[in-house]
């Protein structure tokens, strides 16, 4: 049977990317602020538990994409929607019985090792100061991350540990690299930590269809990225991601 998947977010950049390679794959819905035409839509702020509930109902998936996702927003901005809205999604799916959430991450929750070589360097694009082959941040290096957003998805990843060890509920947390309007590379940062729409929602969808014995999992998303440092061999290892984008094209 097609399965059922809850969005929330979908009105978003990455949203709309996913919504494009899901729809006609799967029956889609969206828990969005404001309609999403084309797609039944429950509307409603994810910071309000009562109101969203009846989304989760009958859903097999939840991708939570939902955010406040600007990196410099003050704490009054994202509280609400990052760490009050996500842990009344992780609930919401979990009193319905979700049997999974693909929870929207970010790099952010490990850029501050950009502060310390080789990173600093690949990030600014002095390439000529980094030695070859540079150690990678995997999935399971200390995470450092920049500013309150990137604290805030911490928080989301551990909150997404405790709702698998305290219930049936699966979550695989995604630390997004840069999806931008452009579709490629605009800086020198973002030749080491860009990730494509396409790849991007191939990523969610290996998640939602990854084993049901997948019970949490850590993976970063970026596309093949000559300069990167953020690891993808764990997710090509555990879920198939194979990239089809590669930012050194866009030089």
């Amino acid at each position: 049977m097609t399965k059922r998947i809850l969005v929330t977010g979908m009105s978003g950049l990455i949203g709309g990317a996913v919504r494009k390679r899901l729809e006609g794959r799967y029956q889609l819905t969206a828990l969005n602020r404001s309609q999403v035409p084309g797609v039944p839509t429950f509307q409603a702020d994810i910071a309000e538990f009562e109101a969203i509930r009846p989304a989760f109902e009958d859903q097999h998936t939840v991708v939570h994409l939902a955010a406040s996702a600007r990196g410099r927003d003050p704490w009054e901005r994202v509280r609400d929607p990052n760490l009050i809205g996500t842990y009344n999604v992780f609930e919401a799916a979990r009193q319905a019985g979700v049997r999974r959430v693909v929870y929207a991450s970010s790099g952010s929750t490990v850029s501050g090792w950009e502060q310390v070589q080789p990173y600093r360097a690949l990030v600014s694009g002095d390439y000529d100061m980094v030695m070859k082959p540079w150690p990678m941040v995997t999935h399971e290096t200390p995470v450092r991350p920049t500013g309150v957003y990137g604290a805030t998805k911490v928080w989301g990843e551990a909150l997404a540990w405790h709702f698998t060890d305290s219930s049936d509920m699966s979550v695989i947390c995604l630390r997004i690299g840069l999806v931008n309007q452009e579709d490629r590379p605009t800086d020198a940062r973002q030749f080491s930590v860009w990730c494509s729409q396409r790849d991007i929602s191939q990523m969610v969808e290996r998640c939602i269809e990854a084993p049901p014995e997948l019970k949490f999992d850590l993976f970063y998303a970026v596309s093949r990225n000559k300069w990167g440092y953020r690891d993808i061999s764990h997710a090509r290892a555990v879920v198939g991601y194979d990239p089809q984008d590669e930012a050194e094209t866009y030089r």
